[in-house]
């Protein structure tokens, strides 16, 4: 075998061993966020696939962390599942608004009823709107998983150290630091600054080609009348006579 050969054979390997171990990692129960900064509310999505071949997703229960609780929990409907929300006691209670929360929200728990269920290569998404987000770079929700058959899949591995990821990784929401500056006072600037820019940037290119237009017509007219210059000259010159008349 070429060594142009083996090469290919060497990098196909490598391609499909890659695939097969993203795949599992691909269909891990995960939580996402547009835009989750530390301090403000957002709304997060769980996304959940379907791993079996055989049953269905039938439920999912979320945990929310105890130790850093949310003040405000909504839940968006969801058609052919219902949904509830589980509140705890505090041990130490928190503020919002002024106002002291003693309980708050610890589990959510979707069933599904009907062919609402989630079959073999679909998925489900599920979104919640809390709030405040601690001020902490990552926020771990550990989930449940069930099945048609009974079978539950246990979501609650936590982040490891040492950047490995564990068998059961539960669903980890990143966090941005947040800022002093108010998060409508840079969106309304950079509206402001990209109309101008688009306004400006019209008005020039209507200019250059402006500029440019008048420049080819001047260098035309010149030429005109610099060719009209010498046939004025040419007619004017009389003819040459010889020295024998």
């Amino acid at each position: 075998m070429s060594l142009l050969k083996r090469t290919a054979a060497v990098g196909a390997a490598v391609a499909v061993l890659s695939l097969v171990l993203a795949a599992p990692a691909a269909a891990h129960v995960s939580v996402s966020s547009a835009s989750a900064v530390q301090g403000g509310y957002a709304k997060v999505t769980f996304r959940v696939p379907n791993e079996s071949d055989e049953a269905t997703t039938t439920k999912l229960e979320v945990n929310l962390p105890a130790g850093t609780p949310f003040a405000s929990v909504s839940l968006k409907p969801i058609p052919g599942w219902t949904m509830a929300a589980e509140k705890t006691k505090l041990a130490t209670p928190i503020e919002s608004h002024g106002s002291p929360i003693t309980e708050a929200v610890t589990k959510i728990t979707w069933t599904a009823s009907g062919d609402a269920a989630i079959k073999t290569g679909q998925f489900q998404e599920f979104d919640v709107s809390l709030g405040p987000l601690p001020k902490v770079d990552q926020v771990v929700f550990k989930a449940l998983q069930t099945y048609s058959d009974g079978t539950i899949v246990r979501w609650i591995d936590e982040p490891t150290t040492d950047g490995t990821e564990p068998e059961k990784p539960a669903p980890v929401l990143k966090l941005a630091a947040a800022t002093d500056t108010p998060a409508a006072a840079p969106g309304a600037t950079v509206t402001a600054t990209a109309d101008d820019a688009k306004d400006t940037g019209g008005t020039s290119w209507t200019g250059i080609v402006g500029i440019g237009l008048g420049l080819v017509a001047l260098i035309m007219g010149l030429l005109a009348y610099q060719r009209a210059g010498k046939s004025t000259a040419a007619a004017a010159t009389p003819a040459s006579t010889t020295s024998a008349e």
